[in-house]
């Protein structure tokens, strides 16, 4: 939550975990529980989405993560980002995600970057929920289309 403007009280996360259930079961898809595979330990959550609010961007599916900071820097947000590209590529059809971060949150643009997604600098916009001058206000835009098939 560090690029975040606040961390989320019991309440809201328990009514975030009611729209991740809630956002399954209207689109088919969403955020997936992430575990450490030796320990099953939860660790955060990655998935595909439906932004709630309205981009300039829009209509679209985001993908996105979330990782508890003992377990950044170990290369589980781009693994867990891969095979949610996949599912939503292969398996839902979708013909492009989209991903978008605080200007700031270097470390998920990083994670773009390696997932082969491309910036897209006239698509970079300010987040409408965050004040004007916000240090997190400022938002990247990342796409990547389905590869085609080849012939």
């Amino acid at each position: 939550m560090a690029c975040f403007p606040s961390t989320l009280d019991d309440a809201q996360s328990d009514a975030l975990f009611d729209r991740i259930v809630a956002h399954h079961a209207q689109h088919g898809f969403g955020l997936w529980a992430l575990e450490l595979k030796t320990t099953s330990r939860f660790i955060g959550f990655t998935g595909l989405a439906v932004p709630q609010w309205h981009p300039p961007f829009g209509p679209c599916v985001e993908i996105g993560w979330r990782l508890a900071h003992d377990h950044w820097g170990h290369g589980y947000a781009t693994e867990a980002a891969r095979a949610a590209l996949d599912f939503g590529f292969q398996v839902v059809g979708l013909k492009e995600i989209v991903s978008f971060t605080a200007a700031v949150n270097q470390r998920s643009e990083h994670v773009m970057q390696r997932l082969g997604m491309r910036h897209d600098v006239d698509g970079d916009f300010d987040h409408p929920a965050l004040p004007a001058g916000h240090r997190l206000a400022r938002h990247v835009l990342y796409r990547m289309c389905a590869s085609l098939p080849s012939d």
